[in-house]
């Protein structure tokens, strides 16, 4: 591939259907990638596994039979080639999404990602941009074997020049799948695993209202405590204020969507309503995501604050065998006990 024209147009278009769908999550990013193809064909699709057999978790299914091998490329087993080739791509004007097969597998990539997708752009003093998506399902809760359940945004997220964000349902994935590839920066694009065989009401019409790669979202109005969260625990998050309203107790729950850059905005104001604050996550809780919201809303929120900012996630342990994932991960006795230490200050 010399030039931006040598992308050869799509096999199929218009295909994806329309209307108000009920869809898994891991359809939703599927039919969210075939619009983007659909749409633009700078964008190409690169990974293990990816093409014929439609990836691990089928998300990429029937996309290359449809668009073709060379826009739905079967890689190597090579994550820091995956990555690296995208970022040539995306140098001569291609919009590369890369898939990486679980979360524990970025690592060869991590160099690549951290010193040259990230920098690119500053190095460049913004001649060139990264439109560069790597999708990474990510978490726990499939029973998988050891490097298959992993947390690891929070080392993206400290990293400069990199967007961080994570659906939580089916109506995210398939919108915000399209934006980060309309993006013209750098995404990480972390897909909660455990959730891909959720269903939910996806409207394939439908404009995605407003930038939600930047921007959280309160998905349960309360008034006694807000709960943030994002991926894989929002569900977990909203389970426990179901719980938490039969004995009387009002949790605001608040989707942050975004973890770089973190939308801090949204989470005072339901903090400064609530008073209290509890943020959880499956990644261990130490140096996680969940530290730099307490920092940010301790400092924009003292005077308003009833209780501290409160943590729950994993332990700071590698992550166990799966006969056990389940007493690592935040379930809902965790989270609810955690909402009942900042009701009791």
């Amino acid at each position: 591939m010399s030039t931006t024209t040598d992308v050869a147009a799509p096999r199929s278009t218009d295909q994806t259907p329309g209307g108000v769908q009920r869809l898994t999550f891991a359809k939703a990013i599927n039919l969210g990638l075939r619009r983007a193809l659909e749409q633009d064909d700078r964008v190409l699709l690169m990974g293990e596994d990816i093409g014929k057999l439609g990836g691990v978790f089928r998300v990429t299914d029937g996309l290359q039979k449809d668009f073709g091998a060379d826009r739905v490329v079967d890689t190597p087993l090579a994550e820091s080639g995956i990555v690296g080739t995208a970022i040539g791509l995306a140098m001569r004007g291609y919009r590369p999404v890369c898939e990486i097969q679980f979360d524990g597998f970025i690592f060869p990539a991590f160099d690549q990602i951290t010193t040259q997708l990230a920098k690119m752009h500053y190095r460049s003093k913004g001649r060139l941009t990264l439109p560069v998506v790597i999708r990474v399902p990510y978490g726990g809760g499939i029973g998988a074997v050891e490097h298959h359940s992993e947390s690891p945004e929070a080392l993206f997220a400290h990293t400069a020049g990199l967007r961080v964000v994570s659906p939580s349902s089916p109506v995210e994935a398939y919108a915000m799948i399209q934006q980060a590839i309309a993006s013209p920066d750098p995404v990480l694009f972390f897909e909660p695993k455990g959730r891909y065989w959720e269903k939910g009401d996806v409207d394939l019409d439908a404009a995605p209202a407003g930038q939600l790669l930047d921007k959280a979202r309160v998905v349960r109005a309360g008034t006694d405590v807000t709960l943030v969260a994002y991926g894989p625990t929002v569900q977990t998050a909203l389970k426990a204020a179901d719980t938490a309203a039969q004995e009387g107790t009002s949790i605001e729950v608040v989707d942050l969507r975004a973890l770089s850059p973190l939308d801090t905005a949204t989470v005072a104001e339901s903090v400064r309503r609530t008073g209290r604050c509890v943020v959880v996550h499956e990644a261990p809780v130490l140096y996680g995501t969940g530290a730099e919201v307490a920092a940010r809303i301790t400092e924009e929120c003292f005077f308003h604050l009833e209780a501290p900012v409160l943590r729950v996630g994993g332990f700071h342990a590698p992550y166990p065998v799966a006969k056990i994932e389940h007493d690592y991960l935040p379930g809902l006795d965790r989270v609810l006990d955690a909402v009942d230490r900042a009701l009791a200050f």
